[in-house]
């Protein structure tokens, strides 16, 4: 499992992320997204804990919570959707 962690300040670093979530049991790793053309961050990050319970005792505590200035939105990870390629498989909105 991991835990969607939303609504960041942008100045954020991972060494931020690991020492909030290690109150709540063993960070085994932190993924902060960036922008491709920017570089900038993208105001989420993926947290992945040892165990359930620990993630889900961050969740609980975290959720809503302030935090560097905004109120975090912190939530178990949904799977990754394939959004398939440009032609076929939904939404892509070209012309033909």
């Amino acid at each position: 499992m991991s835990i969607y962690v939303g609504n960041l300040s942008y100045e954020v670093t991972q060494d931020d992320l690991n020492q909030t979530f290690a109150e709540y049991g063993t960070v085994k790793q932190v993924k902060m997204p960036t922008d491709r053309e920017t570089g900038r961050l993208r105001g989420f990050a993926f947290v992945e804990m040892t165990t359930d319970a620990e993630e889900t005792a961050a969740i609980e505590a975290l959720d809503g919570a302030e935090w560097m200035g905004r109120n975090l939105k912190v939530n178990k990870a949904k799977p990754r959707e394939d959004r398939g390629g440009s032609f076929g498989g939904g939404g892509g909105g070209g012309r033909y």
